[in-house]
């Protein structure tokens, strides 16, 4: 918090900041977050999304701030535990809502991508002539075996798992803590996804809720990360809500999630994200025809038209 000269990356030229118990308020042009120990200067400009957590009270004029500088701002749990809402400044490119739309709309292409998600998953075998079945298959038998060994590892039973929404006493200690833990997880995938300008309802192997695509990402990395965090709560004791949390983080961090996040997404959408910059599409553009666009904010009533 009090060198922001280096902020954390989700990816190159995307950086993010996240923020707890301070006063934020404008400071002429940018903002400045008014702490215990004193005024620190956010430099929104710079940044891709600002991360509220609890206990940060914003004035208005901040939030303006944060918007007319292209600056996502999004209200989230303790360490970024939560999704809450967002507020997005009109300058920002569509360039990656565009790119999933289209890969989502397509059936060739959705597929494509559903089998990307899939090869994630077993990075030593060639996905490309299973049928999405037997995928889904050998992914329950994955998750499985990820239980199985991270209960021989804790030596804590697995059973199954098991949980009510609507009754969460009526669930054991490792179904509440892995509940718990998915939480967290969705929220995270869901603020990145939104601050990196994709849309969380847009999914490809989830289907027809507002979190569809939030689900596909998250359950890249429940295996290497809220599994056996779970069982390593249980095991623990204690406040299983409080620890689950604490132990998630220490996984999140572990694997730098963020980061892998915009990384993996932009491979699982267009195969090699080195090649993304080349395909970028420029923000006001007008849409051709041909599936091209040509340069906006232009008047082009001076053209001949062609019958």
């Amino acid at each position: 918090m009090k060198n922001l000269q280096e902020l954390p990356k989700l990816r190159d030229s995307v950086s993010y900041l996240y923020i707890e118990h301070a006063i934020i308020e404008q400071n002429d042009t940018a903002i400045v977050a008014i702490k215990k120990d004193g005024r620190v200067p956010i430099p929104i400009a710079a940044m891709t999304c600002l991360l509220i957590g609890p206990g940060v009270s914003i004035t208005h004029a901040a939030i303006r701030a944060i918007c007319e500088n292209g600056c996502m701002a999004i209200w989230c749990g303790e360490k970024m535990g939560r999704f809450y809402a967002s507020g997005i400044g009109e300058t920002r490119s569509a360039k990656n809502l565009l790119i999933q739309a289209k890969a989502c709309m397509d059936d060739t292409m959705h597929l494509e991508v559903a089998k990307r998600m899939y090869a994630f998953r077993f990075p030593k075998m060639d996905v490309s002539n299973k049928t999405l079945q037997q995928l889904r298959g050998m992914e329950g038998i994955r998750i499985r075996k990820a239980y199985e060994l991270a209960g021989k590892i804790t030596g804590i039973q697995w059973k199954k798992r098991s949980y009510k929404q609507d009754d969460w006493d009526a669930s054991d200690p490792i179904n509440q803590a892995l509940s718990e833990g998915n939480a967290l997880l969705y929220g995270i995938c869901h603020a990145a996804i939104i601050s990196l300008g994709y849309s969380a309802g847009l999914g490809f192997i989830h289907t027809g809720k507002q979190l569809s695509f939030v689900y596909d990402i998250a359950d890249l990395y429940k295996a290497e990360t809220t599994i056996p965090a779970a069982f390593e709560v249980v095991k623990k004791g204690g406040d299983l809500t409080k620890e689950t949390r604490i132990c998630c983080r220490k996984y999140f961090a572990r694997i730098h999630l963020l980061e892998r996040i915009a990384r993996d997404i932009a491979w699982i959408l267009q195969g090699d994200a080195d090649s993304q910059q080349d395909n970028a599409i420029r923000a006001g553009d007008l849409w051709e025809q041909d599936g091209n666009t040509i340069r906006g904010g232009k008047n082009y009533a001076g053209q001949e038209i062609k019958e």
